[in-house]
């Protein structure tokens, strides 16, 4: 960091608004003469809250994404003001991979994988949330709002407001929150409601979500509730509601009405046969996106004849994800095993059925891909969103192409027009595959229109405005206990 940018963000920097989420919004690169700089990350979540900071003057706290990384100061990079919070490599190994995704990853996703429960994770979580509630609680400035993000950090809104009960609070969990009958599971179920509980406002994905969370603080925690407020003993009420997260539509659109992007999708069609049909699949490689299913459903369709290779093909890009966990290097291996055993049986030369790609790629590949594929396939076997099947949809502006959509993405209750299927019936899944690729123009436009018309109206920057006006506009009950509370 240079001492320029030191000076433009000096440590005691006190923020109206602070973003607090396990990463930063910047990715470290090492380059070619040993120097180290920072690119911006991408995703959504950026892009949503990069304006609303730079307009706040605001601060985001998380992890740089080294371990052992001591004393990194505050620092700016592109205007944007950056907190870090270091990490140790043991608290890597036990509040990331273990507690955030190895105990509440599969608990939160209907337990496809078998949630671990060790004590010593506990600890580390407990731990490292309160490292970000400190320096939260040192970064914000007096009345600040601070939004805290996702599964690793559900402690922090109580943390929070023990040290700092002038703030006013947000959290917005990413992924589902699960019914009572999973979460009771949890030894440490109550410590995780009480925690969330810090916070004014609550947001999920579902409203099914936010109706989960208020039952068990009335069942669990004993608070009294009123449909989505939840009434704490001091007088304090808690809103949790429903705010389906979305994308940078018009940013995916203009990409891919860009001229290399429309050269690259061509490029793609040609270097995979110019098939009449290209099937896409886009995931992180994880248990939960029911990646091999899926697979294996459109083997089966050319193993039967329904699909023929020279007609037809299948890409599936899936993202390197928590290599050095066992779960997900034995699903890497298992696709691996499939995809070759469908090439080896069915395919032919020049024309393989299904094109794996275990690999990431920038956001203009990916719009490249959108642009390219005539069928997308998402079926996760639960996701709190899946914003691939937004992205698909803005990358379609002239209202073709087929989306298969699982019923338990989040996404499924705003793009009903898809052909919805259940993950775990692969006779049903198979079936709508066979539709969506059968579907003429006229079918296909019908849905993609509706579907399109869902995804420009609500963007990410409509589900972050609507986040915070919400937040800033709780009732006056909030107010009388921060006065109560800087009284007492």
């Amino acid at each position: 960091m240079s001492p320029a940018q030191k000076a433009d963000h000096p440590s005691d920097h006190q923020a109206d608004l602070v973003i607090v989420a396990n990463r930063l919004p910047v990715d470290r690169v090492h380059n070619a003469d040993g120097s180290v700089s920072w690119r911006t990350s991408p995703g959504g979540l950026v892009t949503a809250l990069e304006p609303v900071l730079r307009a706040n003057d605001g601060a985001w706290i998380g992890w740089p994404g080294s371990a052992d990384e001591e004393d990194v100061e505050p620092f700016v990079e592109d205007g944007l003001s950056l907190v870090p919070v270091s990490l140790s490599a043991r608290e890597v190994e036990e509040f990331y991979e273990g507690f955030s995704n190895g105990t509440l990853w599969p608990l939160y996703h209907d337990v496809i994988a078998k949630p671990e429960f060790h004590r010593e994770w506990w600890e580390s979580y407990v731990e490292v949330n309160q490292r970000f509630a400190d320096r939260a609680a040192e970064v914000a400035a007096d009345g600040a709002t601070v939004w805290v993000q996702d599964y690793q950090l559900q402690l922090v809104p109580q943390m929070l407001r023990a040290k700092r009960p002038d703030l006013r609070i947000g959290f917005y969990l990413h992924i589902p929150f699960p019914p009572a009958e999973l979460f009771s599971q949890l030894p440490w179920r109550r410590q995780l409601l009480e925690g969330l509980l810090g916070a004014d406002l609550i947001g999920f994905q579902l409203p099914g979500a936010a109706a989960n969370f208020v039952r068990l603080v009335r069942s669990r925690v004993g608070h009294k509730t009123h449909r989505d407020t939840i009434y704490l003993p001091d007088g304090r009420p808690v809103k949790a509601t429903a705010f389906p997260i979305s994308i940078d539509t018009a940013g995916f659109e203009e990409l891919a009405r860009s001229e290399g992007v429309e050269q690259r999708a061509a490029e793609i069609r040609a270097a995979l046969g110019n098939p009449r049909k290209i099937f896409l699949g886009v995931d992180r490689l994880d248990y939960t996106k029911g990646i091999y299913s899926r697979l294996r459903a459109f083997g089966e369709l050319v193993r039967d004849g329904e699909i023929d290779v020279e007609d037809a093909v299948f890409v599936q890009v899936a993202t390197p994800s928590r290599e050095r966990v066992e779960q997900y290097r034995i699903l890497r291996d298992e696709i691996e095993m499939l995809v070759g055993r469908v090439n080896g049986d069915h395919g032919r030369i020049g024309h393989p059925a299904i094109h794996y790609l275990h690999n990431s790629y920038p956001r203009e590949e990916m719009a490249a891909f959108y642009r390219a594929a005539d069928v997308m396939v998402v079926t996760p076997f639960r996701d709190g969103m899946n914003l691939v099947a937004k992205e698909y949809v803005a990358c379609r502006f002239d209202n073709d192409g087929a989306l298969v959509l699982s019923e338990f993405a989040g996404a499924a209750q705003e793009l009903r027009q898809a052909w919805l299927v259940n993950p775990y019936d692969i006779d049903g899944m198979k079936a709508s595959l066979m539709e969506a690729f059968a579907a003429d123009s006229k079918e296909t436009g019908r849905r993609m229109r509706a579907m399109r018309k869902q995804v420009v109206a609500n963007d990410v920057s409509k589900w972050a405005r609507d986040f915070l006006d919400e937040l800033s506009s709780l009732p006056e009950q909030h107010d009388k206990h921060v006065r109560r509370s800087r009284a007492g």
